[in-house]
């Protein structure tokens, strides 16, 4: 049953925010003090690669060998066609070649829209199915915030 109910919930999430894997779990300090490590961050893809703007924290395959899945800051537009971006760690120097660009289209993922601090640490402290349940519960709270204020910038009233 929790199973079947954590897999709608997916399932749902994937539909809202436009791609497989809505969520990532920040890894480095490499943006630090904006992420910290075990951060929990959930991305959309429907912000298209073309309107991402510098400062906008995106998720991207690192581009030299798409080994790797990078959360930075966008740092310029490089090109416009085809698109070509650079990004840059918050706590980085400057930015690294191979990883930090050329970011195209097909390297990313999708742009940071909501961070939960330290969330990423619950699947290694609570033990299955309880961490599914509380992840589940997150997840729930994150939805119904989102179209909270989804329904508030389209104009309309929220709840």
């Amino acid at each position: 049953m929790v199973g079947g109910a954590l897999l709608a919930v997916w399932l749902g999430l994937m539909i809202v925010f436009g791609t497989p894997n809505p969520f990532y779990v920040v890894a480095s300090g490499s943006m630090v003090p904006t992420l910290e490590v075990h951060d929990l961050l959930v991305i959309s893809a429907h912000e298209d690669f073309g309107m991402v703007i510098p400062g906008d924290i995106i998720v991207f395959n690192r581009p030299s060998d798409n080994d790797r899945v990078i959360v930075h800051r966008v740092a310029a537009i490089l090109d416009e066609d085809p698109r070509t971006i650079r990004t840059k760690g918050d706590a980085n120097p400057a930015s690294i070649p191979g990883t930090d660009f050329p970011i195209t289209e097909q390297n990313y993922l999708g742009t940071v829209v909501h961070v939960l601090p330290q969330v990423g640490l619950l699947p290694k402290m609570i033990q299955p199915p309880v961490n599914y349940i509380i992840i589940a519960g997150i997840v729930g709270f994150i939805l119904a915030k989102h179209f909270h204020s989804r329904k508030r910038r389209d104009g309309q009233p929220g709840p």
